[in-house]
């Protein structure tokens, strides 16, 4: 349990710029199958500052864009740039310079493009959203990362070092997806539960988030022939997005 502890304060130290006393002890090794859940903390503090600011009158286009901002804040922006680097390589018709390019620290045209259009889905699908917005965000931050520990496990790494190494080194089965695949598909439930039409919300909130998790990391992979940390940030971000985006219709 201590063990299991040490390696879920590893993951909020590493996925989020939330304080972690440094006293405490953190183990980093393995640290990408805790993801999903530092995922549903995350949109459980983001739910909780929008309950904040509702409470405070703001109208629902205001402080959906403050908590997406809020989204990148708490993330340091981690995904987000792995999103961008990865725009960037896909960009260049050059296969063999991809890597080369999403190395590359300086930020192109296409990454800054692919910020603006993931931001703007976010905070425009988020606006569409009036009702359960916690329980939503929090789904959507769980399946942004659930999508990423199925890359890891499933697909190649195309680095011998790079920032997520130590993800695909750790993480050997597909089992490993499996017990926050569970948690994720029974919260999906309950927020079925709370719909005026459960059947719809469960569908799209389940298998609507598993669906694009799952395709995302396969797109990437078929345009790159296997992931680096960069794509893996990019398919927490596309799976966020454009889940956000399926939610409106439920």
């Amino acid at each position: 349990m201590l063990k299991q502890l040490s390696t879920f304060l590893g993951a909020i130290a590493f996925y989020t710029c939330l304080p972690v006393p440094q006293q405490w002890l953190l183990t980093f090794n393995g640290i990408a199958r805790w993801a999903p859940l530092v995922g549903f903390a995350i949109g459980s503090l983001l739910g909780l500052l929008d309950y904040g600011l509702s409470y405070l009158g703001m109208p629902l286009l205001t402080r959906s864009a403050i908590v997406v901002a809020g989204w990148v804040a708490i993330t340091g922006g981690l995904h987000l740039d792995g999103a961008m680097d990865t725009a960037d390589g896909l960009a260049v018709l050059d296969p063999q310079r991809r890597l080369q390019v999403m190395a590359d620290s300086h930020t192109g045209a296409f990454g800054a493009m692919a910020a603006v259009i993931i931001l703007l889905l976010k905070v425009a699908a988020l606006a569409d959203i009036a009702t359960h917005r916690w329980l939503v965000l929090a789904l959507v931050a769980g399946w942004g990362r659930w999508g990423q520990v199925v890359a890891i496990v499933r697909y190649p790494y195309l680095k011998l070092e790079g920032k997520g190494a130590f993800h695909k080194a750790a993480l050997r089965s597909l089992w490993e997806a499996v017990p926050t695949l569970v948690l994720l598909l029974a919260l999906s439930g309950v927020k079925g539960a709370f719909s005026s039409a459960p059947w719809l919300a469960v569908g799209v909130t389940g298998l609507g988030g598993s669906a694009i998790a799952i395709m995302t990391g396969m797109w990437f992979n078929r345009q790159l022939g296997g992931h680096t940390g960069d794509t893996y940030g990019a398919v927490v971000e596309w799976t966020e997005a454009l889940l956000l985006c399926l939610l409106t219709i439920a």
